[in-house]
């Protein structure tokens, strides 16, 4: 079995061009039945959540019983799209130049005043 450094899952995400934490604990869906799995069957994400979606263009919510934000990133860590409040049974719109989605709690875009060309950065989370 394969052990798993739960240090290296766990991620703190900021909004390093405006100086705001979109996420203190969001978890980096690392296999692909995490990935599958996404946020189905939760009942919602807590401020200061996330899920980061390594390797993904578009997601959907087919399956979920809330509305969440989802930020793509490419691969040096700048906005390319946003989708604030996208709702349950929804499926977004493809962000071709995206290498990460980052699902988060509805709002948490509008509040951090996240907007496309914003730098974002993803670290280990400190416990």
């Amino acid at each position: 079995m394969k052990a798993v450094n739960k240090v290296s899952s766990r991620k703190r995400i900021v909004n390093a061009t405006r100086g705001e934490v979109l996420a203190r604990d969001a978890q980096l869906a690392e296999s692909a039945g995490e990935r599958r799995r996404g946020l189905i069957g939760r009942d919602g994400l807590k401020p200061g959540e996330g899920l980061i979606l390594p390797r993904c263009r578009q997601v959907h919510s087919f399956g979920m019983r809330f509305p969440i934000d989802v930020v793509f990133i490419d691969r040096s860590g700048v906005v390319v799209m946003t989708c604030p409040d996208l709702e349950p049974r929804s499926i977004s719109s493809v962000a071709w130049r995206a290498r990460v989605a980052i699902e988060l709690p509805a709002g948490t875009i509008e509040r951090a005043r996240t907007l496309i060309g914003d730098r974002i950065t993803v670290k280990d989370r400190i416990s």
